[in-house]
């Protein structure tokens, strides 16, 4: 810089020493990177697979009320020495509106949509 008196430097600062055009310095050319999913790890000790399964229903259920944006239906359980070996909480079909069913895997009767009332589906009253 040929000129380092403060008029200048603030005028270089401020654009006009490139004709007040782009900035010299360009936004990243990259666009961000979408998020991505996690997966968060729960231990706990129960007495059998029944009674582990339903702890982890209820841990997943509670877990989704205070949080909405937590994926329930990718809710799995697995013992903790066999991650290889996890089932699936909850059903997950999938409904005439896109909804997924949130009951428990392998539940009776009709599939239901999440919330209170949700919409009910399938051949829940056969056999």
């Amino acid at each position: 810089m040929r000129d380092n008196r403060p008029v200048y430097w603030r005028r270089w600062m401020a654009g006009a020493a490139n004709g007040g055009g782009p900035p010299l310095v360009a936004p990243p050319r990259r666009t961000p990177r979408p998020d991505r999913y996690f997966t968060v790890h729960l231990g706990f000790t129960a007495a059998d697979l029944v009674a582990a399964r339903e702890v982890a229903v209820s841990y997943a259920e509670a877990l989704s009320m205070l949080r909405p944006e937590l994926a329930i239906g990718a809710s799995a359980l697995s013992p903790a020495d066999a991650w290889q070996r996890a089932e699936r909480l909850f059903c997950g079909s999938l409904g005439p509106d896109g909804d997924r069913c949130t009951d428990v895997a392998g539940h009776p009767g009709f599939h239901h949509a999440p919330g209170p009332g949700g919409l009910g589906w399938g051949d829940g009253d056969l056999g």
